[in-house]
């Protein structure tokens, strides 16, 4: 087992509770519970499967990652009294998992000889799609839409990735400084609550 796909694991893990613990907020069941704990751990990583054309997608051909979220989305259900104790560490896995999916998705559009804008796109769709299905499912605008450093990270990540692909710098080094970059990002938006700058609801309205 190499290091990205460990980390892919982790990731999958902590998006799969992150949409476990948004199911139990809204009241959910079990089953509404495990949906949304699997639609936000492999949500965007099987849309730009089928994007891509790559069929069956990924959680079919290697069903360690449905097992995963059933489980972790299973054992939040069974000991939600007891989830603030992972509150913190989660913020960081997930900060994992973001970096990992973008460089995963990003390197994946570009083993299909996809451009720039393609790859970028695939590889933010495979953070961040999964957790904005989690958010539309629970009746909630996406968390990117709204606030925090989040999809602009996994956006300058995959860029990143990109440029660096055309160096001469070995694949594994593009991959680990590209998805440390987007990690980096991420942990210190948390911890200096950044955000992207928002319209004012104080406009001024445009003359008649």
């Amino acid at each position: 087992m190499n290091l990205l796909y460990s980390l892919d694991l982790l990731g999958t893990a902590a998006f799969a509770a992150s949409g476990a613990l948004a199911g139990i907020r809204r009241g959910m069941d079990l089953f509404g519970v495990l949906v949304l704990g699997l639609v936000t751990a492999t949500g965007g990583g099987t849309l730009r499967d089928l994007m891509l054309g790559d069929t069956p997608p990924f959680i079919f051909k290697d069903e360690t990652y449905l097992y995963l979220s059933i489980t972790v989305s299973l054992a939040v259900f069974m000991f939600r009294g007891r989830m603030y104790v992972l509150q913190h560490p989660l913020l960081y896995f997930d900060a994992v998992g973001l970096g990992t999916f973008v460089v995963i998705g990003t390197g994946k559009a570009l083993d299909f000889k996809m451009g720039f804008v393609g790859s970028v796109m695939m590889g933010v769709m495979t953070a961040t799609a999964g957790g904005m299905m989690r958010d539309v499912f629970s009746t909630q605008v996406p968390l990117v839409l709204q606030r925090e450093v989040y999809a602009s990270a996994a956006l300058a990540g995959g860029a990143l990735l990109y440029l660096l692909h055309h160096t001469q710098l070995s694949h594994n080094w593009v991959l680990l400084i590209s998805a440390a970059v987007v990690i980096v990002l991420r942990l210190l938006s948390i911890r200096y609550n950044w955000s992207l700058p928002k319209a004012s609801d104080n406009f001024i309205a445009p003359r008649e």
